[in-house]
């Protein structure tokens, strides 16, 4: 038996925090360095969509890559070249030699090479939960503590950065970030063991296979897995309505409420300090919880209440308690959507199938804020916001009585850390099976997301 050891977990979990923590301070600093040295706010909206279009299709098609070579391997490296990306952004401004189409291919590979990075940090976490002898409930609710953390302190160290000596300054700031992920993860994860590449029923997979046939097999798997395509379509739907909600109505919300735009910065900080206090009572007991209700009940707060709250004349600390309470609940989902995760899908094709889940999941995002920018335009803003919440509610508790989910609470005998029926379990027949193919097949799913399943964060 492999001798119990918490070093990879921790070094996983630390290389998440300060990745992240980067990314979530280029958030704030690469759009502010834009608009201070062009003074444009169509070229700062066009950097942040070099840097997001490219991370999303990256991360699609590289999960095949990340198989093959490693996770451990792909997230030093990407972290490097991340690093050396946002470091050259702020050399070429120095000397006076950053042209505006240098600096968006530069913002394109810092976006190409996150993808991945994050990619392959979620996908390390199950085997590090396996060495560490830790329930994948507790390794997920870990990794979603460090997103939700990286998600509150990124942007105010952001915005702190900035404010107080300068974007140039900052950038190296995030630049230190992301070489100090590659630094954790080459000093303190040991290298991925030799192992023979097998098919999803079992079957020798020879090393030389092609790409598209590995990204094949992907899909196959997702197609196979009832469960798992519910779980993307619903937090599909979900995402797109977070996304308009966040970017459009929100800030709509403020203008038009006379709470200005300090209401926005407190109302994201209490749900996303009441998210990581669910993420840490996730981490804590979501072990011995019943997976079902306590996923479902989540969504029931972290959803429609926030859109229903902003369609009633009420005073702002009602409106905070609320985003509260939605945070709090929100805290419980990634724990549980990474905890299954990691027990239904086989290691060998975890790249691949967590990167195409998470595309798929995140595929409306781009839209939330358009389709939201013209539902308001058309209707107002409570119309869209009683919709919105309408829809997250039906979305949210309709798929809810579909037959798959009771497969989100298996025997507990049937789990192990590594996403595999432990010698010996017996488990139920269709259950407890992640070693061998879905039903029907003869063959994930953060943002940044973070072990995500689909990146839930409301």
């Amino acid at each position: 038996m492999t001798e119990r050891s918490r070093r990879p977990l921790a070094g996983v979990l630390a290389a998440m925090a300060v990745s992240l923590t980067g990314t979530r301070i280029s958030a704030i600093a690469l759009p502010w360095f834009v608009l201070v040295t062009t003074g444009s706010t169509a070229r700062t909206g066009l950097v942040a969509l070099c840097e997001m279009a490219p991370y999303v299709l990256v991360k699609a098609f590289t999960g095949p890559l990340v198989d093959r070579v490693g996770p451990r391997t792909v997230s030093w490296v990407t972290d490097v070249l991340s690093a050396l990306a946002v470091t050259a952004v702020g050399l070429l401004h120095l000397v006076d030699v950053l042209s505006f189409w240098l600096l968006l291919l530069l913002v394109a590979v810092i976006g190409a090479a996150r993808g991945p990075g994050d990619l392959s940090k979620e996908i390390m976490v199950p085997e590090a939960a396996a060495r560490a002898r830790v329930p994948l409930e507790r390794a997920a609710g870990l990794a979603g503590v460090t997103e939700r953390l990286a998600s509150t302190v990124g942007p105010a160290a952001g915005g702190a950065v900035v404010a107080l000596l300068g974007a140039q300054t900052a950038l190296f700031a995030i630049a230190c970030c992301f070489a100090s992920g590659s630094a954790v993860i080459v000093v303190l994860l040991p290298r991925r063991r030799s192992s023979t590449r097998d098919d999803p029923d079992g079957s020798a997979r020879p090393a030389s296979e092609g790409y598209w046939r590995r990204l094949g097999a992907g899909f196959r798997f997702l197609r196979g897995d009832p469960l798992l395509l519910t779980v993307i379509a619903m937090v599909a739907v979900t995402n797109l309505l977070d996304a308009a909600f966040t970017t459009l109505l929100l800030p709509v919300w403020a203008r038009e409420s006379g709470n200005g735009p300090g209401a926005i910065g407190l109302a994201n900080s209490a749900l996303g300090i009441a998210a990581v206090a669910g993420s840490l009572v996730a981490a804590a007991i979501g072990h011995r919880m019943r997976r079902r209700p306590v996923f479902f009940a989540g969504f029931l707060l972290a959803g429609a209440p926030r859109f229903l709250i902003l369609a009633v004349d009420v005073p702002l600390w009602a409106v905070l308690g609320v985003f509260a309470l939605g945070g709090f609940g929100a805290g419980f989902l990634n724990p549980i959507l990474g905890a299954l995760n990691f027990e239904r899908v086989p290691g060998e094709l975890r790249g691949r199938v967590n990167a195409l889940g998470d595309s798929l999941a995140w595929s409306g995002i781009p839209l939330g804020g358009l389709l939201a920018g013209a539902a308001v335009a058309a209707f107002g803003l409570v119309p869209v916001l009683l919709a919105g919440g309408a829809a997250y509610f039906l979305t949210t508790n309709l798929t809810g009585l579909r037959p798959e989910w009771r497969e989100m609470d298996r025997p507990k005998a049937t789990r192990h850390p590594g996403g595999h029926t432990p010698p010996g379990g017996n488990a139920p027949p269709g259950e407890g099976r992640t070693d061998t193919a879905p039903r029907g097949t003869s063959g994930e799913v953060e943002p940044e997301s973070t072990g995500d399943l689909a990146s839930v964060r409301p």
